[in-house]
């Protein structure tokens, strides 16, 4: 399970936890310009936007879970089992598998308008990247500086929603995920008034009574809560150091715990790794469950006209300042 969400100050963030009970073995990956991007069932693309993310790489191709172009396009899949469907090839499309859907769009997309675009004529297919690698079931959030959206592909077709929060979880249907903040519209970051009754002469007495019935579960539903009242409530300086620290911080208060959630395979869920990436400038930040200092890739480092992937493993051991060593 999984929260991505979005952030606006003086420059435009876009980053996502990864909850699960594995790994991969992910990775930092910048793709550069002439990479050749190979598509199942439609024609490969060799000169595009240059892409940093975080993707599984296998058989030299990125498998991002999310990413960002260098034109400040960000896309993040989380997992939408029991509603995603994928369909077969279909005439005059654009057949693209869900893993091709991530490079497909941001090799060729420069803002959220012109993904909406190639959207129109998108198939998303039922076809593996490999035996033993089946598709996940996945929708999308997608975001630049000025607009948000959530795509869905489902068995009526691919749905287009506006997201006005910026933030995205798993299940229900994001319309659904969105309908229910009206059981929340009470929340506040100030202090709660009496409107139990005026006989009685109740006050508060700690601060934060204004969040009070904030849900605080690992539900998708209570993440997406947890996650849209923090961040339209978070405030931080403009500058980059404050921007990024206050995102994380706003992931923080949906990430998952060793041991608090145990899955089917009798394994706990934990938040594998925070993402935050600074869209205008290319660099992505990231932290993970056994490493909490924020790690840095600045895609502008590498030769973004190259033909090679770069690609950087995730620092996994806890680094520890020592003050007064």
């Amino acid at each position: 399970m999984c929260t991505a969400a979005t952030y606006k100050t003086n420059a435009f963030y876009f980053g996502r936890t990864l909850d699960y009970d594995f790994t991969y073995g992910e990775e930092v990956v910048v793709t550069p310009r002439n990479f050749s991007f190979t598509f199942k069932k439609t024609e490969s693309i060799s000169s595009h936007y240059a892409i940093i993310g975080m993707a599984h790489i296998s058989e030299n191709y990125p498998l991002y879970y999310d990413a960002v172009n260098e034109k400040g396009l960000a896309i993040a899949g989380l997992h939408f089992v029991g509603n995603a469907h994928y369909n077969a090839p279909a005439a005059q499309c654009h057949n693209i598998a869900p893993y091709e859907f991530i490079p497909y769009l941001l090799s060729r997309c420069d803002n959220v308008k012109a993904a909406k675009e190639a959207l129109e004529n998108i198939n998303l297919l039922d076809i593996p990247f490999r035996a033993g690698l089946p598709n996940a079931p996945l929708h999308w959030l997608i975001a630049d500086r000025e607009e948000c959206i959530t795509v869905e592909a489902v068995r009526t077709g691919i749905k287009i929603y506006e997201n006005p929060v910026g933030v995205l979880t798993n299940n229900p249907p994001f319309d659904m995920q969105m309908f229910a903040l009206n059981n929340y519209m009470h929340l506040s970051p100030h202090a709660p008034k009496n409107h139990f009754s005026e006989k009685l002469n109740l006050t508060h007495y700690s601060r934060g009574m204004g969040a009070i019935g904030l849900p605080g579960d690992l539900s998708s539903q209570s993440r997406f809560i947890r996650a849209v009242f923090v961040k339209m409530n978070a405030v931080s300086p403009g500058d980059e150091l404050g921007s990024v620290c206050q995102f994380f911080h706003i992931l923080t208060a949906v990430e998952q715990q060793r041991g608090c959630c145990l899955t089917d395979s009798g394994k706990y869920a934990v938040t594998i790794y925070t993402s935050c990436c600074n869209t205008d400038n290319g660099t992505y930040y990231y932290t993970t469950y056994d490493n909490h200092q924020i790690t840095a890739v600045d895609m502008h480092k590498e030769n973004l006209d190259g033909k090679k992937l770069a690609h950087y493993p995730l620092i996994n051991s806890e680094q520890i300042k020592m003050q007064n060593a």
